[in-house]
C-alpha cells in the first residue's frame, strides 16, 4: 500500500499502539520519521528505536514507554502541518503544549527538533505535531 504522508502514518501507528498498550510498533523509515523518533527518545516518551533494513525503504521499530504502573505517557498526538496545508512558525509563535509539560516537534533547517531546543537555538520552522 502506498503511503503519501509517512509522518501522519507514523503518528497514527504510535497512537494506536499506545491505546492497545503494545510494547513495540513498526513504522516506515524516512529521515523525518527518524528525527521524530530521536526527539521522542530525547524527551522521554519512548525507550528507543531500531532501523530495520528490509531491502526497500526500511522500517523503524519503536519501543514504547509506559509509567511505573503501566500508565500511558503519550495521551494525545496531534498532527499540525499537513501536506495540504503547511504550517510554518517563527520561534516566538511556537506553542507550549500543557504549559510546557508537552512538546511540539518542529522541522527546522538544522533538523527535527523539539520546541524547547528551537527556543534555545532561536530557530523556527514547520510545526509537525504536538504531543501531550
Amino acid at each position: 500500500m502506498a503511503v503519501n504522508d509517512t509522518i501522519s502514518d507514523m503518528l497514527t501507528r504510535i497512537r494506536n499502539a499506545t491505546r492497545n498498550k503494545s510494547k513495540t510498533v513498526t513504522c516506515l523509515n524516512s529521515r523525518v520519521c527518524r528525527g521524530i523518533a530521536d526527539v521522542l527518545q530525547a524527551e522521554g516518551y519512548i525507550q528507543g528505536y531500531d532501523v530495520i533494513d528490509d531491502g526497500r525503504q526500511g522500517q523503524i521499530r519503536v519501543k514504547l514507554k509506559y509509567g511505573p504502573r503501566g500508565e500511558v505517557l503519550i495521551h494525545k498526538i496531534e498532527r499540525r502541518s499537513k501536506p495540504g496545508r503547511r504550517m510554518y512558525t517563527g520561534v516566538g509563535e511556537l506553542p507550549r503544549p500543557l504549559q510546557g509539560l508537552g512538546i511540539a516537534i518542529v522541522s527546522t533547517s538544522k533538523g527535527v527538533k523539539s520546541d524547547r531546543a528551537c527556543r534555545t537555538e532561536r530557530v523556527g520552522g514547520e510545526l509537525l505535531c504536538v504531543i501531550e
